[in-house]
């Protein structure tokens, strides 16, 4: 280029120069931030900024513009993101996705080679060394180690989860309890509890149900604890052992586990990560269906646990156990049976089925629980089948209702979880008549065996064997009442010391009354048809027999079978495994032989009759024979054939046969105290000296004897000895 050309560039460059200084000069001073100046009036925002490329005017601004968002949505591509920056944008790669190249922004689609990163092995993650990486769709979450467990106040998930080492839950004896048998098993569980992993789990679960069924079907000395310890037991049984199903159940892998013992004892059980909808779970002593929600509960534990253990070996633990109604039942029985019911006794018909969940809030639960239970036992006439559950000692019905029954199955519904069973109710029925007539008849009785008592021991004039046969059986009579009266009924419902000793009186001096009663018919035998060859047995033999007998039988049914004295409802013979018969065998035979005697005995009348009145009008004869007969059938006891079902209500066929044996019977010393005593003629002159002494009257026997020769002439079967 030549000298000429370098010196107009020269000048133009100097022009230019000039002309911007003097544009400077006139630009103006209100230019906001993110901004340059066009001239005195205008002014230009920077790149990325606005809204407007040009303002001018002081109450407009230059700010950054979002690229990121619409209408410039910036498209970065698959697994990116856009971020914006101050005047600009960059893309990157989402969470868990990187950049081949290394870099960690890009500016354009083309650039996009984002790929998936496991943070899990490439060791970013940010989890608790008692915890596992998960990884997840871009990120990851920490969750516990199998056989481990959330610490409080932590859930199983987050990257800040922080577990602890499932451990066998400890077991401690209930209190109180001293028996070898159990000893013998809390020893098998102590040594489940040192040998425990998570990672064997599943083998310790079955050992424990094996244990448990080893104890339930050889129980040992826990069959000679009280009633009420042997339902402590079981208490102390189903809360620990559900307990430990919980917290082992947790070490499992997710899925289903079911096991059956050689002893047909079921489990089931199912652990799901996260749980949704229904689910059943159960085998074919029992099944459940459930929402996973109520599994998982306000916790929102993880994983959830839903398992069900049935068992068929535990009715030796729960037998007689009382059985408590909810008010709105005891509502409806009442208004059904038009009388209060006294007391409700279950018997076991399932097996009895303990359910657990990861929740441990299942007093009230968000929806109802259903269950199908089996059974092979049937609904008997004046039962019902009942949905019940174990508390504290006995069974309950309250929050459980029977859904419907089948032939072999019943379905029920409970808004809470614990042990449940399908039970078959008896209801003890109330009749405040009955009771009234039992009251008042016996306290008259008692009265009027006392007096005979006291007759019998003071008048001299009636003194012979068979007023010793009237004497012992009063006094049999009198003590069986007495206790009868103040102790049959056991009130707490359970069956204590006091409860047995009151069931083996009882048994005792009713059982001395029949005996003596066998001899009333023996000495009534002697006295009417062998009159001429002999008087009977002697007192010694007598005393043997009436005494001696009962007591070998009381002794042998203690001895057998000790815990059949005394039942929930009265302190009477259990009547289960036929103990009743111990009874009612005696009963039956005493019955038996004095009714052949007391037929042989009026046969015999008859005819003694004839042949003294010969001339005697046949009806005048039927009556004193009739009258004769009646009495004795008192005397002999052959009343009580009406009783023999009285005390098992379950086979009462007829409310009339338990009115007819409670008047008859309650009245027996009434009836006794008029025969033998004021009949007789012997006695009532005795009567009257006493009130002739105590009232200071001079005794006539003259005028005590008055009367027509007619009647004292005649044979009055009450004054002959009969």
């Amino acid at each position: 280029m030549g000298a000429p050309h370098q010196l107009l560039v020269l000048c133009v460059l100097l022009s230019l120069s000039e002309a911007g200084a003097q544009d400077s000069t006139n630009c103006a001073s209100w230019c906001p931030k993110a901004s340059r100046c066009l001239n005195s009036s205008a002014c230009r925002c920077n790149p990325g900024f606005g809204p407007a490329e040009i303002i001018t005017s002081l109450v407009e601004s230059c700010d950054d513009i979002n690229e990121c968002i619409p209408p410039r949505s910036v498209a970065c591509g698959e697994f990116a993101d856009c971020e914006n920056t101050e005047g600009s944008y960059q893309c990157v790669c989402s969470p868990g996705y990187v950049l081949t190249s290394g870099k960690t922004i890009f500016s354009k689609a083309e650039e996009n080679d984002c790929h998936k990163v496991n943070e899990c092995n490439s060791g970013q993650h940010q989890c608790h060394n008692s915890t596992i990486c998960i990884n997840t769709q871009g990120s990851y979450r920490c969750r516990c180690r199998q056989g481990w467990k959330p610490l409080p106040g932590f859930a199983n998930g987050p990257k800040n989860t922080t577990c602890k080492e499932i451990l066998f839950p400890a077991w401690t004896l209930p209190p109180g309890i001293h028996s070898k048998s159990l000893s013998r098993f809390f020893d098998k569980v102590q040594s489940l509890s040192r040998d425990f992993e998570p990672r064997v789990a599943e083998q310790t679960i079955k050992k424990l149900i094996e244990a448990i069924d080893g104890l339930l079907e050889a129980p040992g000395d826990i069959k000679d604890l009280t009633l009420q310890q042997r339902h402590l037991v079981a208490t102390w049984l189903l809360s620990d052992l559900e307990h430990s199903l919980r917290s082992l159940a947790q070490a499992l892998p997710e899925g289903s586990f079911i096991y059956t013992s050689p002893s047909s004892t079921e489990l089931a059980l199912m652990v799901n990560e996260s749980g949704r909808g229904n689910v059943t779970v159960g085998q074919s002593h029992s099944r459940m269906l459930l929402d996973w929600a109520v599994a998982i509960g306000a916790e929102d534990s993880d994983p959830a646990v839903v398992g069900i253990l049935s068992s068929q070996h535990m009715e030796e633990l729960l037998a007689n156990a009382s059985l408590d109604l909810e008010p709105e039942k005891l509502a409806q029985l009442t208004e059904a049976y038009e009388r209060p019911v006294r007391r409700a006794q279950g018997t076991l018909l399932s097996a009895v089925s303990s359910v657990f969940l990861s929740n441990t809030n299942t007093d009230r639960l968000v929806s109802p629980v259903t269950f199908a239970f089996s059974h092979h036992q049937l609904e008997e006439p004046g039962t019902e089948l009942i949905c019940a559950f174990w508390k504290d000692g006995h069974w309950a019905t309250t929050g459980c209702r029977k859904v419907g029954s089948g032939k072999n199955s019943t379905t029920c519904q409970c808004d809470h979880l614990s042990s449940f069973a399908v039970l078959m109710a008896h209801y003890q029925v109330e009749d405040w008549k009955l009771s009234l007539i039992t009251k008042v008849g016996l306290s008259l009785s008692l009265i009027c065996l006392m007096l005979c008592i006291l007759t019998f021991l003071l008048v001299r004039p009636i003194q012979s064997s068979r007023t010793t046969v009237h004497l012992h059986l009063c006094i049999c009579l009198f003590l069986g009442s007495a206790i009868f009266l103040v102790g049959i009924e056991n009130v707490g419902g359970q069956v204590g010391l006091r409860c047995r000793l009151v069931a083996g009186l009882l048994h005792y001096f009713f059982l001395a009354a029949f005996c003596w009663m066998s001899l009333e018919g023996v000495e009534l035998y002697f006295l009417v048809v062998r009159v001429f060859q002999g008087q009977g047995l002697a007192t010694r033999w007598q005393c043997l027999i009436g005494y001696g007998a009962p007591l070998i039988i009381v002794a042998i049914s203690a001895a057998a079978n000790s815990s059949g004295y005394g039942h929930t409802a009265h302190c009477w013979l259990d009547p289960k495994q036929g103990f009743l018969w111990s009874f009612l065998g005696p009963l039956a035979f005493v019955i038996l032989c004095n009714a052949v005697m007391f037929v042989v005995t009026v046969w015999t009348l008859m005819q003694k009759f004839s042949e003294i009145h010969p001339n005697m009008k046949k009806l005048r004869r039927a009556r004193t024979v009739t009258v004769t007969a009646v009495a004795q059938l008192f005397v002999l006891g052959c009343t009580w054939g009406f009783g023999l079902f009285l005390f098992s209500p379950e086979t009462w066929h007829s409310t009339v046969l338990a009115y007819v044996f409670t008047v008859l019977n309650c009245l027996q010393g009434a009836f006794l105290y008029v025969l033998h005593c004021l009949l007789n003629k012997k006695v009532r002159e005795e009567y009257r000296k006493w009130v002739c002494a105590v009232t200071g009257n001079k005794y006539s026997e003259f005028a005590s004897s008055g009367g027509s020769s007619q009647q004292t002439r005649s044979l009055r079967p009450s004054e002959s000895g009969m």
